[in-house]
């Protein structure tokens, strides 16, 4: 496997990244723009963009910002109600998973803001099933939280007529440059299929015998003549504004005392706090299957930001990568799966490509270091601007934090 000569991604990533001669990846090359586009001028854009959505007759909402306690939705809103002057509609998909600080962080948000919040919670005996579903055929815990997150906001801006809907930060740039920052790429339904949904739409998932149409309905995606009716369009603020997550969350502690909290297989404490599993079980899948987890992603990002040297990000990564997640329990329980049953399940998507077994133990394949270039790794070193410290700050005493689902709308009842 080929490696960057200045972040650590590899050729294996589901985002297709690619390779130049020097071994750098368009992830980084496209990164670079950070530092060399005129971000004033784009920000002047953007303000365009907003001009006729601000213009219209609409005396209630003129955008929707779908947003979450655990990532950059406070920033988001911070920029978009607080700097443009819109009027925004935040809606959230309950992914059931909540932990309690990124409940309190969602509802400290919509006070903070002053903002109204839709939030769609689903049938839990649903996403059970498509949990079952997901596992066996994706290898995926996660695969209803994507569907729900990346729909909802769409399936409102159809429902309420509210044709703009502002996203922070689009991942396909930011993590492997699968586009410019000038590009000015927009959603789309077809990026959401290949991508986040791993090649599976809310339809696709009517071959497992005991999911329903009415079970996936909160999971559809709009026909193409519904969205052109309303003209409904998705943008991406790290298209006009220079995306830096970790200053971004830290001036939103500093102004409105965001919370965060210390993860399991990273060390960042700012991104993804909202869910017990996405940076544990859900991460630890991940590894498995494409052999990288959360904390290179973290890595990447701080090397590009000149905050991490190669070497620190090395030691992070074989720091967190190999930490057995301890919230599998918490999972199986509520779905009701056996821990064993659902390990099985998860062995068989291991990708071979990047695994191989030893004495009966898996181990990860040599990668193609570029040790053997030093010239590239020396030529690609960038220098670093700042320390990468991250702080966890909760406004309660974390050992009274509570290590069960918090159910955001609780609409219904254990039995």
């Amino acid at each position: 496997m080929i490696v960057c000569s200045r972040c650590l991604y590899t050729e294996v990533h589901p985002l297709n990244i690619t390779f130049n001669e020097n071994f750098l990846c368009s992830g980084c090359r496209v990164h670079e723009e950070k530092d060399n586009l005129d971000w004033n001028k784009r920000f002047e854009k953007l303000k365009k963009i907003l001009a006729p959505y601000k213009k219209s007759n609409r005396t209630i909402y003129n955008c929707i910002i779908p947003v979450s306690g655990g990532k950059d939705s406070y920033y988001t809103v911070y920029i978009v109600k607080n700097i443009l002057g819109m009027n925004p509609l935040l809606v959230t998909y309950n992914k059931l998973y909540n932990t309690e600080i990124g409940i309190r962080n969602l509802s400290y948000l919509k006070t903070i803001f002053g903002c109204p919040l839709l939030t769609m919670t689903p049938n839990p005996n649903t996403v059970k099933k498509i949990n079952h579903f997901t596992i066996k055929k994706m290898g995926s815990i996660y695969w209803h939280c994507i569907a729900g997150q990346t729909v909802f906001p769409v399936q409102t801006a159809y429902k309420f007529k509210i044709p703009l809907i502002i996203w922070g930060v689009h991942q396909g740039i930011d993590q492997v440059g699968m586009f410019s920052h000038t590009d000015e790429v927009e959603m789309t339904r077809k990026y959401r299929k290949e991508h986040d949904l791993m090649g599976y739409e809310a339809e696709d998932l009517l071959m497992n015998g005991s999911l329903l149409e009415s079970d996936l309905e909160n999971y559809l995606y709009p026909h193409d003549k519904e969205i052109e009716s309303v003209g409904v369009r998705g943008i991406y603020l790290n298209n006009y504004i220079r995306w830096d997550s970790k200053a971004q969350h830290e001036l939103m502690i500093n102004k409105f005392h965001y919370e965060t909290m210390f993860q399991q297989r990273t060390f960042d404490a700012y991104n993804d706090i909202d869910c017990h599993h996405y940076s544990g079980l859900h991460d630890y899948i991940k590894y498995i299957k494409w052999g990288f987890g959360k904390v290179t992603d973290h890595v990447c990002r701080e090397i590009r930001l000149k905050r991490l040297s190669r070497n620190q990000g090395i030691r992070l990564v074989e720091k967190y990568q190999n930490k057995i997640p301890n919230d599998t329990s918490l999972f199986c329980n509520f779905n009701k799966i056996k821990k064993s049953s659902l390990l099985r399940s998860i062995e068989k998507h291991r990708n071979k490509k990047i695994w191989k077994k030893i004495q009966g133990k898996w181990e990860k394949k040599a990668i193609r270091n570029n040790d053997e270039n030093k010239k590239f790794i020396l030529n690609n070193k960038l220098n670093l601007i700042e320390k990468c410290n991250f702080n966890a700050k909760s406004r309660k005493d974390k050992k009274k934090l509570s290590n069960e689902y918090i159910t955001l709308g609780r609409g219904w009842v254990e039995k």
